[in-house]
């Protein structure tokens, strides 16, 4: 299997993905997705759409951006170039991990990718100068759906490693968790 699936101590159903790199004085290679590894690790998800962002100076923020059913989105997320904090967020109701969140440092050198399933908010910073981010995401993108939380919102506690991050608009006038519009409900976990 080219890849090792390591479910969240906190949130199992946020994974930590590391693929197995091959490489010799040419350079590398390495699987980024393989359909019958990620079933068989308890992610069936297809990929609707796929996103590359590019972000400058260190310290952008973007995020925690989700989007309601029957729009939800999962994403799988890779930094290609410089260093991200990568975070994910339960958002569904009843949940046992309701408003707790994962976070994990994505670079272009490690290679590493996170699972973030639909019902959870997800964002991340840059932490080098330069960063590029593609992630594949299992619904497109529909802004009717779209649901913001506020970065720092207290409730959730989120300790992102830049004290003054880069915004954008929306971003920065974001609600609060306890005035967020989302409509996951838990009811069982999402990986077996």
């Amino acid at each position: 299997m080219p890849f090792v699936f390591k479910p969240s101590q906190n949130i199992k159903e946020i994974v930590l993905i590391e693929p197995k790199v091959f490489g010799d004085e040419r350079g590398w290679f390495m699987e980024t997705y393989k359909e019958s590894d990620f079933v068989a690790a308890g992610i069936p998800q297809k990929f609707v759409q796929y996103s590359h962002s590019h972000s400058l100076p260190k310290g952008i923020l973007r995020g925690l951006h989700f989007q309601n059913n029957p729009h939800a989105q999962g994403k799988l997320v890779r930094c290609i170039l410089g260093e991200i904090f990568d975070v994910g967020v339960d958002i569904r109701k009843g949940s046992p991990t309701y408003g707790k969140w994962v976070g994990e440092t994505l670079t272009a050198e490690n290679k590493k990718m996170l699972w973030v399933p639909p019902g959870f908010a997800h964002g991340f910073c840059t932490l080098s100068d330069v960063a590029e981010v593609i992630y594949g995401m299992t619904a497109e993108y529909n802004p009717e759906s779209e649901g913001i939380i506020l970065w720092n919102d207290t409730t959730i506690g989120v300790e992102w490693p830049v004290e003054s991050p880069i915004l954008a608009p929306k971003d920065a006038s974001a609600a609060k968790f306890s005035n967020t519009e989302c409509n996951f409900i838990w009811d069982k976990p999402l990986i077996v």
